[in-house]
C-alpha cells in the first residue's frame, strides 16, 4: 500500500485547518494511502516531517497551510535522494504557489484534488543554502512585509500586509543595490526587488503573465521609485499584468542573480522573513511533482 504524510499547521486558515484534517485523510484512504498526520508547533517542524518522509521512502507528502507551511515543506525535498510527490490544501493569507498551478484556493476543493491523477512538474529556486517556491523579495517593503505577526495575518488576511506596505511606502525609504544576472550589472537606488518564479505574488496573478512554474526561469523586477503618487500607476500596471512596461521598473529573467548592497537590506522569502543581503538565487528546474487538478 502507497503512504501519504499530511503536514498540518493547525494556526492556519484563521486556525480552523484542523477541520480539514478529517477529510483529507479519507480521501487519500480511498485513494490507496496509507496515511499519517503529523501538526506543525514551531518552526522548522513542516521541513523535519518532510524530511523523514522522503527517508521512509513515503509516496505523497501533503502540505495543509499557508505559503510560509508550503515553504517549509518544500525545502524539506531538496537535494533527497527520494522526493514524494507533492499535494497541497492551501490554507494561508495569499497561497501563490496554489494560485500558480490553479490548486482550488477552496480547502474542500483542493482537498478533493487530491486524488487527481495528473501531477505537474514544478521548479524550485535556491536562496543562498536554502530554497523558494515562489518569490523572494529583497529591499525596504520586504522588509517590513517580514513584520506581519501570525495574529494579524489571522485576523486580518491580506489586510495584514496591506497595511504593513502602507506604513514603508509613506516613508519612501530606499536603498543603493548591485543586481547582477547572466554577466550584466545594474546598479541603483531602490526600494523594492521582486524575484519570481511563478505569475502571482502577494495574491496578484498577473505580475508576470508570461512566467510558467517549469521555465527554469527567474522573473525579476526593480522598481526604481516608489513614493505614494507613483504607487497608484505601478498598482494599475500590476492589476492589468503590465509592471514590466512601467517606466520606473526593469524587467528581465535569468537562471542566476546576485544582490548586494553596502548597507543592511532585510529580504522576504515565500512570505517569511528571509536572509539580509548579500543573497544569490537560481533555479532548480523541474525538481518536484505536484498533483494538480484534473484537464
Amino acid at each position: 500500500m502507497q503512504q501519504a504524510m499530511i503536514i498540518i499547521n493547525p494556526a492556519s486558515g484563521k486556525a480552523d485547518a484542523r477541520d480539514y484534517i478529517r477529510s483529507a485523510e479519507e480521501v487519500l484512504q480511498s485513494a490507496g494511502y496509507q496515511v499519517k498526520t503529523h501538526e506543525t508547533a514551531g518552526e522548522g517542524d513542516a521541513t523535519a516531517f518532510c524530511l523523514q518522509a522522503c527517508s521512509e521512502g513515503y509516496d505523497l507528502v501533503v502540505a495543509i497551510g499557508g505559503d510560509g507551511t508550503l515553504h517549509e515543506t518544500m525545502n524539506g525535498l531538496a537535494d533527497q535522494e527520494h522526493r514524494p510527490a507533492l499535494g497541497i490544501v492551501p490554507m494561508g493569507t495569499v497561497n501563490d504557489f496554489a494560485r500558480a498551478l490553479q490548486i482550488p484556493l477552496n480547502p474542500a476543493d483542493a482537498i478533493r484534488t487530491l486524488s487527481s491523477s495528473r501531477t505537474q512538474r514544478v521548479d524550485m529556486g535556491r536562496l543562498n543554502d536554502r530554497l523558494f517556491v515562489n518569490v523572494v523579495a529583497a529591499g525596504s517593503l520586504a522588509g517590513s512585509l517580514s513584520s506581519v505577526t501570525s495574529e494579524d495575518k489571522t485576523r486580518l488576511g491580506f489586510l495584514a500586509y496591506l497595511k504593513e506596505g502602507i506604513k514603508e511606502l509613506a516613508s519612501n525609504s530606499a536603498h543603493a543595490l548591485t543586481i547582477t544576472h547572466d554577466g550584466e550589472v545594474w546598479e541603483g537606488s531602490s526600494p523594492l526587488f521582486i524575484a519570481a518564479l511563478t505569475n502571482s505574488v502577494g495574491g496578484f496573478e498577473k505580475l508576470a503573465p508570461g512566467a510558467a512554474v517549469d521555465d527554469g526561469l527567474i522573473h525579476c523586477f526593480i522598481v526604481k521609485d516608489l513614493h505614494l503618487l507613483n504607487t497608484v500607476t505601478v498598482s494599475i500596471s500590476l492589476l492589468l499584468g503590465n509592471l514590466r512596461n512601467h517606466k520606473d521598473v526593469i524587467y528581465f529573467t535569468a537562471r542566476e542573480v546576485s544582490v548586494h548592497s553596502a548597507e543592511p537590506v532585510k529580504t522576504n522569502a515565500d512570505g517569511e522573513e528571509g536572509p539580509p543581503l548579500p543573497i544569490r538565487l537560481r533555479t532548480i528546474p523541474r525538481h518536484i511533482r505536484v498533483i494538480v487538478p484534473e484537464q
